[in-house]
């Protein structure tokens, strides 16, 4: 079966606007804003058409005084978003107003960060390998948990039941939610489980390791069904599009990967200048936001990311 989309005329578009390095970038669940967050310690807010050509409106988000290392838009509101920071907080805002309306102090610098499905929880896992479980109403911790090895991405699936962490041994640990009791641990990679994610129609979940490879695993059977090895570094950050039919990967290699998730095989390859932190499909459009280690020529960091998939630059 020939590819349904054609991935090679599409361009990418740069925004600016940070003053250091992009370390995350996520879209609400409208498709229709795009957070970014730096470590010039603010995140933003930009207004994103799947057509436009308007001059792109961005609102800034200040508050945080260490860098702002991920963030997640609440699943069923779309001007919710939670920041995570180095700083020790998490921050609630709302993207209309830019006001931050909720804030609570953890205790270890925050690097991961995510909601539950259907809004209700915020996982985030720190520095120190500690994940505390936030109620997102309260604003206060309900679970905390300290680990005995490397946690790194975290999610839960698309049902709400399942929790999944990525560990620097190379395991998988899938945990029951809410009781958060072991059901397995999978032995997925050689080396550390970097990034996580969950195919849109809840049939995968998507691992990228420090071993360059990616492996694709049925949720149901807890089986790895293939690996793309497309990419010869370790990869930092993985996406599945809206359809769930195409899986993107980055990593220090000079280019993202977008491949065919039943067949494996690359559909493209987005150049890149620069070792990506984030790669993020829109729910809605096949629009692919990503953000690295931009340098200018003074090798001073550049504060960009860039979305590809628009018919023109």
């Amino acid at each position: 079966m020939e590819e349904t989309i054609s991935f090679k005329n599409l361009h990418s578009r740069e925004y600016q606007g940070h003053k250091k390095k992009v370390h995350s970038v996520a879209w609400n669940c409208a498709g229709t804003k795009l957070a970014s967050g730096s470590v010039d310690q603010t995140a933003r807010i930009w207004h994103i058409e799947s057509q436009g050509h308007g001059k792109v409106k961005d609102i800034e988000l200040k508050g945080h005084t260490d860098s702002v290392d991920q963030l997640c838009w609440d699943p069923k509101h779309a001007d919710l978003i939670a920041t995570a920071s180095g700083d020790k907080t998490v921050r609630l805002w709302d993207a209309r107003s830019g006001k931050c309306s909720q804030q609570v102090e953890l205790s270890g610098e925050n690097i991961n960060i995510t909601y539950k499905p259907d809004g209700t929880h915020i996982a985030v896992g720190n520095r120190d390998d500690e994940l505390t479980i936030l109620d997102v109403r309260k604003f206060k911790a309900i679970h905390k948990r300290k680990f005995n090895y490397e946690v790194n991405e975290i999610a839960w699936n698309t049902t709400g039941d399942m929790f999944f962490l990525t560990t620097g041994n190379g395991t998988v640990e899938v945990l029951s939610y809410p009781s958060l009791r072991a059901i397995e641990t999978l032995m997925a990679h050689t080396a550390g489980c970097y990034c996580i994610a969950i195919d849109p129609l809840g049939r995968y979940f998507a691992v990228g390791s420090a071993d360059s490879l990616v492996s694709l695993w049925d949720i149901k059977e807890m089986l790895c069904v293939r690996t793309f090895p497309k990419l010869e570094w370790p990869v930092r950050t993985i996406s599945f599009n809206h359809t769930g039919e195409y899986i993107a990967a980055a990593s220090e290699d000079l280019f993202i990967d977008i491949s065919n998730v039943k067949t494996g095989r690359t559909v493209h390859q987005i150049p890149c200048r620069a070792a990506m932190n984030s790669v993020e499909w829109n729910p809605k459009y096949n629009l692919l936001a990503y953000a690295g280690d931009d340098k200018n020529k003074y090798q001073a960091d550049e504060g960009v990311f860039r979305i590809f998939g628009f018919d023109s630059v």
